[in-house]
């Protein structure tokens, strides 16, 4: 069976058209283009993301020249809209998960933190889906239904009012236990039941759509990191993966029943098919490709194809430490007002010792996550298993091994996110199997750890230092 999986992303919408054993078929790709208007808001224009959806299944389909059997979609997660459901008609723009205004509304909510991440598995931040809702709400507007976009996607391409349980589950909102939505949260958000989508699984029948030509099943649905960590194969306890684009996003499956961290992560459904679930514990950098794409605006780099080369053009940082907070700081720390940093500045310091530190930062900070999902388990990592465009840089990759002192797969195809989802909707269309089936390719690269024990612990303690201090200025406790 062939299918057509669709990525809808931050910066763009890839659509593949995927065969039974794995092979890609055909690719395309059509850009999204995020605004920052200041004060926090990262914005996208909802007409833009449904046009990119059908222009880039389109174009995928017309290129593989194949009967396609059904479609897996992927999106972006905790990215919200309010739209009319009796026309389809947005009412807002889309706040994007890097949106940070919502941090007036989690601040209101401090009290009930510890209640909700007991429910949800999640911490109270502005990065999840139900404090924006909730903003929109209190600031722009009342009419209509609040979601996040792979609603109002699905609505528009089959007229269904669905979310699946991955994507509910980074809402807060949803009782991680039972993967129905929580009433409870629901009223501590001040947001209504009645207008929340039904939550489905991430393999099964939702509707047919005829955006793309004839009439297809939609039969695969998840969001997009934990789409990647099926598409990665990471389907047996302990095994995680680390997607490196806009933002860092690590995962470590945990197993069929819900565990909830000790360490700062948040917990969430890996997947949800017939006959069995999965849940996995996860934590996040916002900004690593954001961060190079920082570096290349203020001059500081030519193009991401200069990474290498400009990071290993000195042999240190020469003491400058990068905290790359650009966007707040996630898991473990979660103090979303944090700003980045950048120390230890002198006469001599280059423009190539800031684009080394600010690599050697992300390393360390997807370093800790890692460092924290292992204290959940009980014992640490074996390996990791990563894809994204960073992915491809070795001076990254190679620094990320030396951190961890674990080794680093690098995903041979940069589309795990399209290869799980494809699994789950193939899975959608034969539900037989009682786990998504993945044939991936072997790893394009293994970086094994070059660095001694104790001088990564010095990294990652200096590193620490630093985070601590930016979390210090922010004026957090």
């Amino acid at each position: 069976m062939n299918i057509l999986a669709v990525d809808q992303g931050t910066s763009a919408t890839k659509a593949l058209v995927v065969s039974d054993d794995g092979t890609i078929l055909s690719v395309a790709e059509c850009p999204v283009h995020p605004s920052t208007p200041g004060d926090g808001a990262v914005e996208q224009d909802p007409g833009e993301l449904l046009a990119s959806v059908m222009a880039a299944g389109r174009a995928a389909i017309a290129q593989a020249g194949v009967v396609v059997h059904g479609i897996g979609f992927a999106n972006q997660g905790e990215t919200v809209l309010a739209w009319d459901r009796a026309t389809g008609r947005p009412l807002t723009t889309a706040l994007s998960w890097q949106d940070r205004r919502a941090t007036s509304v989690t601040d209101a909510l401090t009290g009930h933190g510890d209640r909700l991440a007991a429910i949800s598995g999640l911490p109270l931040d502005p990065y999840f889906s139900a404090p924006k809702l909730a903003w929109l709400r209190r600031h722009r507007t009342t009419d209509g239904v609040v979601t996040t976009t792979d609603t109002w996607l699905l609505h528009a391409l089959t007229g269904g009012f669905v979310t699946d349980a991955t994507t509910a589950s980074r809402s807060m909102l949803l009782d991680l236990d039972t993967r129905d939505w929580s009433d409870e949260a629901v009223e501590i958000f001040g947001l209504e039941s009645a207008d929340l989508p039904e939550v489905v699984g991430c393999a099964t029948p939702i509707g047919t759509t005829a955006a793309f030509g004839p009439a297809l099943p939609v039969t695969g649905l998840a969001v997009d990191q934990q789409a990647a960590l099926v598409g990665e194969g990471c389907l047996a306890t302990g095994q995680a993966k680390c997607t490196y684009g806009t933002g860092a996003f690590l995962l470590v499956t945990t197993g069929a029943e819900p565990r909830r961290s000790t360490h700062g992560l948040s917990a969430s459904v890996a997947w949800d098919v017939p006959g069995s679930a999965s849940y996995c514990l996860d934590g996040q950098s916002y900004t690593a490709g954001a961060a190079v794409s920082w570096l290349i605006s203020m001059g500081l780099l030519r193009t991401v194809e200069d990474l290498d080369a400009v990071a290993t053009s000195v042999d240190g940082t020469s003491g400058v430490t990068m905290v790359p907070a650009l966007a707040g700081l996630g898991a473990p720390h979660w103090c979303p007002s944090a700003t980045g940093t950048v120390e230890g500045l002198d006469l001599h310091t280059s423009p190539a010792h800031v684009v080394r530190a600010t690599l050697e930062g992300l390393a360390a900070q997807v370093a800790l996550l890692a460092a924290a999902a292992a204290d959940d388990l009980g014992g640490p990592l074996l390996e990791l298993r990563v894809d994204g465009g960073l992915s491809r840089s070795s001076f990254l990759m190679q620094h990320q091994a030396d951190l961890l002192q674990v080794p680093i797969e690098v995903f041979a195809s940069p589309h795990a996110t399209a290869l799980g989802v494809a699994a789950l909707a193939r899975l959608g269309l034969d539900p037989t199997g009682k786990a998504p089936e993945v044939a991936g390719p072997a790893p394009a690269a293994r970086y094994e750890p070059r660095m001694g024990a104790d001088q990564a612990a010095e990294r990652l303690a200096r590193f620490s230092a630093a985070a601590e201090r930016a979390i210090a200025a922010s004026g957090r406790d």
